[in-house]
């Protein structure tokens, strides 16, 4: 190979490398804001966003969400799953957030946005991997699509109360697994959204809409009775399924702290 093309070969791979290197796999500046503006309620189980604060760090907010969307497909493609996975989940929640802050405070629901024309998860209002996109875009057609992993569904955050707690750090790839886990555990043990009541196993709707991703779904009910049930007969009767099932109606008020909105 000629010297001069062994040069623009190297001088390539060094540039790739660093433009891999450049990106914050830390994402600390997300971390910051949620260390700084989630409000942890019910002992670890549920959170609440004080966007009136975070509202007065837009500029934060909005230098990470840039710093996201200049990632390339072809970057994105080279880092690990677990690393894939955090930027995703991250981008879902922090793009969310900036969502809500477009119109806060003058919105009481993610839904105010509307839910045809202007429907908040269908609008294509930012860019990602190099393309425009909808926060459907990253759960829907990226993560639920490509990685097989259902507790995304307690990572992703759609500013609702109903919704999976917003985690108070960023998601990481280095701990990416004790972070799902953990939220897995905090949404199974909210009796607000899963319990046992009047012989029933009472759970969150998120169940019943993306029930494709649990199948089968009393299995994976069953095998985690000891987090859904607060006592030993209602573990017993729900590991071998001989409780009906049946969801709740999803509270899809503002998480916001200085909502009224009862926990």
């Amino acid at each position: 190979m000629a010297a001069g093309v062994r040069a623009v070969l190297c001088i390539a791979a060094v540039l790739f490398s660093a433009s891999v290197a450049a990106f914050d796999h830390a994402h600390k500046a997300w971390d910051v804001l949620l260390r700084k503006h989630v409000v942890v309620l019910e002992g670890g189980k549920a959170s609440q966003l004080n966007y009136a604060a975070l509202a007065q760090e837009r500029g934060a907010l909005r230098a990470y969400l840039e710093n996201l969307s200049r990632v390339s497909e072809s970057e994105f493609s080279a880092w690990s799953k677990p690393e894939q996975v955090a930027f995703l989940v991250n981008a879902y929640n922090a793009f969310t957030a900036e969502k809500i802050l477009t119109r806060y405070p003058n919105l009481k629901s993610i839904w105010d946005f509307g839910r045809f024309f202007a429907n908040p998860f269908g609008d294509e209002f930012f860019t990602l991997l190099g393309r425009r996109t909808s926060l459907d875009g990253i759960e829907h057609g990226i993560l639920r699509k490509r990685y097989g992993e259902p507790r995304i569904h307690y990572a992703v955050n759609c500013a609702a109360v109903g919704c999976p707690m917003l985690r108070e750090e960023a998601y990481v790839a280095v701990n990416l697994e004790k972070q799902l886990e953990e939220q897995a555990r905090r949404f199974l043990s909210d009796r607000t959204r899963n319990r046992v009541r009047a012989g029933r196993l009472e759970v969150s709707r998120i169940f019943d809409w993306f029930r494709e991703d649990f199948e089968p779904l009393e299995g994976y009910l069953a095998r985690h009775a000891a987090t859904l049930a607060d006592n030993a007969p209602d573990r017993d009767r729900i590991a071998a399924r001989a409780l009906p099932v049946s969801f709740l109606d999803y509270d899809w008020s503002l998480n916001d702290s200085r909502s009224s909105s009862p926990r």
